[in-house]
């Protein structure tokens, strides 16, 4: 199933529809390791804070500022999230014990359910 038939709502509001290949176009859940050269190493400790999530700005431009901020509150609340802390508006550091692609499943899942519906 590709993903504009998993997520109808959400690529209606996308733009470049185009340019979307993969979920991880949308947003980015990267392993959180320690690396020296990091800026925000100070920030997302790897010990407490397994993945770095980035959400793009071509998803924030599709769910609009309203409910972008209501993004970040649900995501920090979602079950599958152990551990939350954001430095950025669009930058979180997260502990979950799933895969970086089920994590940006399960919050495109809320975009799609709850935030667009």
């Amino acid at each position: 199933m590709s993903l504009s038939e998993t997520y109808p709502k959400l690529f209606q509001k996308i733009e470049d529809k185009e340019l979307v290949e993969s979920i991880f176009d949308l947003l980015n859940v990267d392993e959180n390791y320690n690396d020296e050269d990091m800026e925000e190493d100070d920030v997302f400790d790897p010990n407490e804070y397994n993945y770095l999530l980035y959400i793009t700005e071509r998803l924030q431009n599709a769910i609009g500022e309203e409910k972008f901020k209501l993004l970040k509150n649900k995501i920090e609340n979602a079950t599958f999230i152990e551990d939350f802390i954001d430095s950025e508006d669009d930058l979180y550091g997260i502990r979950s014990n799933l895969q970086a692609d089920e994590i940006a499943e399960k919050i495109l899942n809320i975009v799609e359910n709850e935030l667009l519906c």
